[in-house]
């Protein structure tokens, strides 16, 4: 019996321990409601990786094609802590009278990236 407290895996783990306490993978897969393809697709996972791998798996990968080089993105944390009251428009174009070309959505994911979303984030440095 695999055991499991955490609520995102729960049910999948709970397929699990019913199939092997019913003797039978259909009528597990009928009571919860699955397929019985999914169900060999979590018994898969844990035996490959245990009950970690019933998490989920993010796909996504950064594209970092789309990013700015790392000498404006310095430029760009610099400037929003020396200006943390500018927003994000207004430093793309103090930026740009400066050389620098980036545009205020630019400036805003460089801001996610390094935690300075918003005004109080870009305080505390």
């Amino acid at each position: 019996m695999i055991c499991s407290t955490d609520k995102i895996i729960k049910y999948k783990v709970g397929l699990l321990n019913l199939a092997e306490e019913l003797g039978n993978v259909s009528k597990a897969c009928k009571v919860i409601g699955l397929l019985r393809d999914t169900f060999y697709h979590y018994k898969l996972a844990v035996e490959e990786g245990g009950v970690d791998a019933l998490f989920d798996q993010t796909r996504r990968k950064p594209n970092l094609k789309n990013r700015v080089n790392e000498r404006t993105e310095n430029v760009v944390v610099s400037y929003a802590i020396d200006f943390p009251a500018h927003g994000q428009h207004r430093t793309s174009n103090e930026l740009c009278k400066q050389g620098i070309f980036v545009s205020g959505s630019g400036v805003r994911s460089i801001w996610v990236r390094h935690q300075l979303a918003n005004f109080k984030d870009r305080l505390k440095p």
